[in-house]
Order: C-alpha cells, then sequence, then structure tokens
C-alpha cells in the first residue's frame, strides 16, 4: 500500500507556491486535499459581534470553491466537511488508512489551539501532524534576528529585515497529482448555513472582491500591468488612495506574498521602479511584522490594556454611540461615509481604517476592542495579527510605542480632506 497523506487546507486556498502541497505531492503516493468549515468560525463573540459576517463568508466560500475547481481540473477534488477538525481529521485518517496530515501554522491563539488540538487527536493514533509557515513574505528562519528578538519598532524591523534578508523563490505550481479516491467529497454550504442572522438574505457583494486563486492573479496582474494607466486615468488621485486591493486574497492564501513581491519585479524590469510598486512592499512588510509580533508576545494584543499596563481601563460599553459608528450615524460625514463602505464592500482602505478607529477611540472614548471585533466581522481581508496589532497601535497600547501616539484625528480628517470638500458636498 502507498503512503498516502491528508492535506488540510486553511487559510492557504492556493495551488501556486505551497510548500505544504509541493512537499506533500513529493511524499506521498497520493494525497487528500480536505477543507473544514469550523462551526467556531461563524459564532457570536464576547463583544456582541460575528467572528465572521456574510460579506467575509461570501469571499471564503467563492475561494474554497475556487480551490475546488482547481484540484478538479487536475483531476481530483476537494474533499468539503463542516464541524470541528480536532474531530473529523483523526476519523479521515483511521477511514483512509492516512501517514499523515500537513497543515500551516497560524500565529494567534484560537488557530493554534486548534493545531494542538488536532495534534493531540493525531498523537493517539501514532500519526504526525506536520506544521508548515507560507503566510509571510519572509521565512522566519531567514529573518537577520531570532523571532525573540525582533525589532518592536517597526522602522527597525523594515530596515534590517529589507537590508539583510532574503525573499526566497516561490515553489512551483502543481501540474499532476495523484489523488485518494474518497467515498463522497462532501459539498460547499450554502452561506445561510454557516451564519446564525439572517444578514446573508440580503447580501449583494461588490464585484470588485470575488473569492479566489484564479481572480487573484488577474487582480494582480491587472493592478501590476494596468497600474500605469489607472494611475494616469486619474491624476488627482493621492499617494494613499494608491492601493492594491490585494489584502483581501492574501488573508485567506488565495495569493502568496512571495509571488507578489516576484511578479513586481517581473513588472519594475518593464516599467521601471513605480511609486505604487513601493507601496505593495511596504503593506507585505506590515503583515509580516504583525504576524512575527503575535510570534513573540502571542495574546496580549487582544487585551484592551496590550503593552501599556498603565491604560485606562475602559468598560466594555455597548452604547449608542458605538452602534450610530457601526451604522456609519455618527453625524461626521467622512467617518460615516467610510463606514458605510465597510459595511457594504467589506473593505476600506487603510488610512480610512485608521480615520475611523482614531474616531472611536480618541473622539468618542470606546473601548477599543469594541472597533477590532467589528472589523473582525466586516473586513474580507480580516487576519487576527493585521487586525488587532494595527488597533491597538491606533488606541496607543501597541508594542511600537513611537507608533501608538502619533494618531490624531483632525490631523487625518485633514490629510483626507484638507479643504472640507467631502463634508461640504454631504451638506449639499
Amino acid at each position: 500500500m502507498g503512503k498516502k497523506i491528508l492535506v488540510w487546507f486553511r487559510n492557504d486556498l492556493r495551488l501556486h507556491d505551497n510548500e505544504m502541497l509541493v512537499e506533500a505531492i513529493s511524499k506521498a503516493d497520493e494525497i487528500l486535499p480536505v477543507y473544514i468549515f469550523d462551526p467556531r468560525h461563524f459564532q457570536k463573540t464576547a463583544y456582541h459581534t460575528y467572528k465572521t459576517g456574510a460579506t467575509r463568508a461570501k469571499f471564503l466560500l467563492q475561494s474554497v470553491a475556487s480551490l475546488q475547481q482547481s484540484l478538479q481540473g487536475l483531476g481530483g477534488n476537494l474533499l468539503v466537511l463542516s464541524g470541528y477538525p480536532e474531530e473529523l481529521l483523526p476519523e479521515l485518517v483511521a477511514k483512509y488508512e492516512l501517514s499523515e496530515v500537513y497543515h500551516h501554522r497560524e500565529v494567534a491563539g484560537e488557530e493554534t489551539a486548534v493545531s494542538v488540538s488536532v495534534e493531540d487527536a493525531l498523537w493517539k493514533l501514532k500519526v504526525n501532524l506536520k506544521h508548515f509557515i507560507g503566510h509571510t513574505l519572509y521565512n522566519k528562519e531567514d529573518l537577520p534576528f531570532p523571532i525573540k528578538d525582533i525589532p518592536d519598532v517597526f522602522t527597525q524591523f523594515k530596515k534590517k529585515t529589507e537590508r539583510d534578508a532574503i525573499v526566497k523563490p516561490c515553489f512551483a505550481t502543481p501540474t499532476t497529482i495523484s489523488f485518494v479516491s474518497a467515498d463522497d467529497w462532501g459539498a460547499i454550504p450554502e452561506i445561510n448555513a454557516l451564519l446564525q442572522d439572517s444578514e446573508a438574505n440580503a447580501l449583494t457583494l461588490n464585484s470588485e472582491f470575488v473569492g479566489g486563486e484564479k481572480e487573484a492573479l488577474s487582480h494582480l496582474h491587472d493592478y501590476l500591468h494596468a497600474g500605469e494607466g489607472m494611475i494616469l486615468a486619474n491624476a488627482s488621485l493621492k499617494k494613499h488612495e494608491i492601493v492594491s486591493k490585494l489584502s483581501a486574497w492574501l488573508a485567506l492564501g488565495c495569493l502568496s506574498p512571495r509571488e507578489v513581491y516576484w511578479k513586481m519585479q517581473d513588472a519594475e524590469a518593464i516599467y521601471g521602479v513605480k511609486p505604487y510598486f513601493h507601496q505593495i512592499i511596504l503593506g507585505l512588510l506590515w503583515r509580516d511584522y504583525f504576524r512575527f509580533m503575535f510570534k513573540k508576545y502571542g495574546g496580549t494584543f487582544f487585551t484592551p490594556q496590550g503593552f501599556k499596563k498603565d491604560a485606562l481601563d475602559l468598560p466594555l460599553n455597548y452604547s449608542q454611540q458605538l452602534q450610530g459608528w457601526k451604522l456609519g450615524q455618527t453625524g461626521q460625514p467622512l467617518v460615516d461615509a467610510f463606514m458605510e463602505e465597510l459595511n457594504t464592500k467589506g473593505y476600506i482602505n487603510q488610512v480610512a481604517r485608521q480615520l475611523v478607529a482614531t474616531y472611536l477611540v480618541k473622539v468618542l472614548g470606546i473601548n477599543w476592542v469594541l472597533g477590532a471585533a467589528y472589523f473582525e466581522e466586516k473586513l474580507i481581508d480580516y487576519c487576527p495579527a493585521s487586525n488587532w496589532g494595527n488597533w491597538a497601535t491606533v488606541a496607543g497600547v501597541g508594542n511600537d510605542q513611537k507608533l501608538s501616539s502619533s494618531f490624531d484625528f483632525e490631523k487625518l480628517l485633514k490629510f483626507l480632506d484638507p479643504k472640507g470638500a467631502f463634508a461640504q458636498v454631504v451638506q449639499a
């Protein structure tokens, strides 16, 4: 009997640059690709929000469907299940006589706890859970410092990493795969089966964001190769408005950070270095930074006081002000416009996020974790490290105190709308 390996997909929904998949194919005679919809990802949180809202859930379903179609194109399929991985994976191992289980390791506490539970359950069957790390531009072993010594100040991290670390080449996209024969490959659930409220009934997802690897690669190509035309056609765009909008596909692993990097290098060879290329790299470095900070500090980012032990202990007050902020009904025109965009599209750019977060924390005086939890529900590009790390920074309780004191609502407002033109249009 040949060796069979289960490949457990999580936030790595792609075939390109996927070390876990490439190694499984090379080490096994057959692989069993699996995706599990964990009900814990769709439950209500302690902050009166949902862990995954309708827009993000729809994007996830599209991304899983895209992976399924890619595997079907190679003569196989994706086994889709709903339930708890620590219960389902051991059952699959026993049923199909699998030798190992491969997966990508996460850095946040809840996701890590699931991995530990799976590992413990598999250990009872004498089966190994092999961990891979494929979510960052730089592998941690290629950094110029161990995790415990990574600089807390982002500018220092950026300078030393860009100077002394290397970005490895991408793993080749598999062209042939031998699959385990499954009795029943399951079905991707309907969105209403995942969510606990009726929000999905009226869901319309902006066509700009369609989940999946194919859409991710297409969007990357268009941005890099039509980017110059886009910017010339919109000469009035400010620097903060020139955004790649790749983050949603990066968050679910439909797109590899290294694929972005190397495709950008190819584009630079054609067009020369462009300002918007620099913005891409900066965004990837910020993603890496917060993931490594989570690895270094664990769950500190989830606590209201964060890294500032003398921070004000604000109550979790579910007030009308908080509700108004969520609904885009604060009376502050630009904040309301951005919150409306967040609620309908599941996306706003980074400076817009800083503005609405600063308004909640600094103007309304509301506990920042309530805002972070709402972003977790709404953002299609949500990932724990970037979301909670950025919110902690805005709230002044992040690990880089040089950044944490730099957010001022009036300054951000003037930066985004220096002449008050937006407010005038709204009032008109």
